[in-house]
């Protein structure tokens, strides 16, 4: 089956990557200014898996180059002996880890980008402050918050349809919420026009659309992440590292006249993302699917079990992978705004890097290890096969004085 065209990456764009951290060995010791207790770490890595029982410590007030999560988030990592150690010689390690692993040219984009979002927030004015602090009971329905409460597998599925494999679509978002959201968003983009603020749209495919994370919502939309998606993900996708979720990239996109029509077939730069329609009225603008690929085999063929089309309706979430191959077919009519989270897992990236086999999430990976199997069993009967034939004739060959004195 053929595709849509070949699969593109929709990545935000370069001046606006940020906090794409991932988890290294830690670097060769230096002495100098480190923190007291901090000699036991030069000998230890670490952990491959997080340590989920640990309760990370507060890092919200930290400003640097690194969002607070990622703080939290590696601080499960740290060798169990440092666990205990105090905040400051824990802050200063990781802080180590991550500017080891960070180029010093990625730093410098998250510091342009930084300063960006500061001339925003100091001169645009919010039009509902009421959305930039985490109200679950304003901000979803209540069957999803059960859902959420009652934290199983059993109680998501319960409000949740799965059409085709890892695709999950469930109603989430109140009207009004969505009504609140989109009024905020066209008065961020007045405040554009009127001062003519230029901005980074959300990615390189969209040239409509607005990164919320650039205007004040990014604390809101952690919270929305950790609280309410994390749950999800974690039970849904650990193999992309759905449990490990530490960083968001949040944004709006617009189709429509005079706006992005369609969105070609891509894979998105998220391990998990959340797309969720505010309205307004439109029709077409369906969601296209065509199965789950690694980097190798992106632009593989379709089988046709992996094909499905979403229709997209108002305050309805729909879940996938970032590496879940989709697109958008043209919106025919009105105006389509969603939101989208893309959700990121640190770990992940990183462990990813030393993997070749993706047979636990990538179809056509799956694929070819089921048929190195197959040809396996095969040859193995072949060579068993030839085995009795050979022994066979060898039998028959073989004077029966011999084989008397041979069994006797």
């Amino acid at each position: 089956m053929a595709l849509d065209g070949p699969a593109e990456r929709r990545d935000e764009p370069q001046s606006a990557m940020g906090n794409g951290n991932g988890v290294a060995p830690p670097p060769p010791s230096r002495s100098a200014g480190r923190p007291p207790g901090a000699a036991a770490y030069t000998d230890q890595r670490l952990r491959l898996n997080p340590n989920l029982e640990h309760n990370p410590q507060d890092y919200s007030d930290v400003r640097g180059e690194y969002a607070p999560a990622v703080y939290s988030a590696l601080e499960r990592h740290l060798p169990p002996s440092l666990l205990d150690s105090n905040r400051e010689t824990k802050l200063q390690l990781m802080r180590e880890v991550l500017g080891h692993y960070w180029p010093q040219g990625e730093r410098n984009k998250v510091q342009r980008h930084k300063e960006y979002r500061q001339k925003i927030l100091h001169q645009y004015k919010p039009l509902h402050k009421d959305l930039y602090k985490m109200r679950p009971s304003s901000f979803f329905l209540p069957t999803f918050l059960e859902a959420i409460r009652t934290n199983t597998e059993e109680g998501f599925k319960s409000i949740m349809t799965e059409p085709v494999p890892g695709v999950y679509s469930f109603a989430m978002l109140q009207p009004s919420f969505c009504e609140m959201l989109l009024q905020e968003v066209e008065n961020f983009e007045k405040w554009v026009h009127a001062t003519k603020f230029k901005i980074i749209r959300p990615n390189t495919m969209n040239k409509y659309g607005a990164v919320l994370d650039d205007f004040g919502l990014e604390v809101m939309l952690t919270q929305f992440m950790e609280q309410f998606i994390a749950p999800m993900s974690t039970v849904f996708y650990p193999e992309v590292g759905g449990g490990t979720l530490d960083t968001h990239h949040a944004f709006v996109v617009e189709y429509g006249k005079d706006r992005d029509v369609e969105l070609g077939f891509h894979v998105d730069d998220s391990e998990v993302t959340l797309n969720v329609c505010l309205g307004k009225h439109f029709s077409g603008g369906e969601l296209y699917f065509r199965g789950i690929r690694c980097d190798t085999h992106v632009n593989s063929e379709t089988q046709h079990e992996e094909m499905y089309d979403y229709i997209h309706v108002p305050g309805r979430a729909v879940l996938h992978r970032g590496r879940h191959r989709h697109g958008a077919r043209p919106t025919s009519s009105g105006l389509r705004i969603n939101l989208l989270l893309w959700c990121r897992s640190s770990v992940f990236r990183e462990m990813k890097k030393y993997q070749k086999d993706f047979s636990g999430w990538c179809a056509e990976c799956k694929r070819e290890k089921r048929e190195r199997q197959i040809h396996a069993v095969k040859a193995t009967k072949l060579v068993n096969c030839h085995l009795c034939k050979t022994v066979y004739y060898m039998l028959l060959l073989t004077p029966c004085s011999i084989l008397i004195r041979f069994f006797i």
